[in-house]
């Protein structure tokens, strides 16, 4: 089963405005409130360092609050020999937290554009698709954001995005159905008026894996 959304206008490329951070002894504090909420122990041997695991933990999980997309693209070429078919970046690892519940959802993405005289380097776009999933997000949001990075950065003909993903708010704990997943598409450009160009991202996202 799929639960499938599709985003047709482009969301504002937003900046992360810095918040007033608590202390990191006020953030361990935290969890140990909520671990005393569950009914359990803090100051109990097996819990005793859980504060500062979840604070370090944290700090991986939602390391995109703290980095830029547009550096990751900032650094472009123009020499690419006149290639101007599509470039495409299949199977990107995703893991991000859902902002309703702040539970796992893992799974990846398939990005692609079409380059109008200027690239960039491969590894970067991986790199956006990471900085922004490490920050509380939506599946929607998340596929939006990272098209409308690469629109504004790279000015290319045409954007796509395609997110699956599985997420744990949904298989482990209300309707508990583990294996659907969400699909997320985001077209642009050329991408989403020349159905050629969409097609054939399409057929390369389901094409087979060596």
């Amino acid at each position: 089963m799929n639960d499938i959304a599709t985003k047709k206008q482009a969301a504002p490329l937003k900046r992360i405005t810095p918040l007033k951070r608590p202390s990191r002894a006020e953030a361990e504090a935290a969890v140990r409130t909520l671990i005393a909420w569950t009914g359990d122990d803090p100051s109990r041997e097996g819990l005793r360092d859980t504060p500062r695991r979840v604070t370090d933990a944290f700090t991986e999980y939602f390391s995109g609050y703290g980095q830029d997309p547009a550096d990751a693209l900032n650094r472009q070429f123009e020499e690419a020999g006149g290639y101007d078919d599509l470039v495409m970046l299949r199977d990107i690892r995703v893991e991000s937290h859902c902002e309703h519940h702040m539970a796992p959802f893992l799974g990846v993405a398939h990005v692609a554009y079409l380059p109008n005289g200027r690239i960039v380097g491969i590894s970067k776009i991986a790199r956006v698709v990471e900085i922004f999933a490490k920050r509380l997000q939506t599946q929607e949001t998340l596929t939006a954001q990272i098209a409308d990075a690469i629109e504004v950065e790279l000015r290319p003909r045409g954007v796509a995005v395609l997110i699956e993903a599985e997420h744990q708010c949904m298989s482990t704990r209300g309707v508990r159905q583990p294996g659907v997943k969400t699909i997320t598409t985001r077209f642009t450009g050329e991408l989403e008026s020349n159905a050629s160009y969409r097609d054939r991202f399409l057929q390369m996202v389901h094409g087979p894996r060596a």
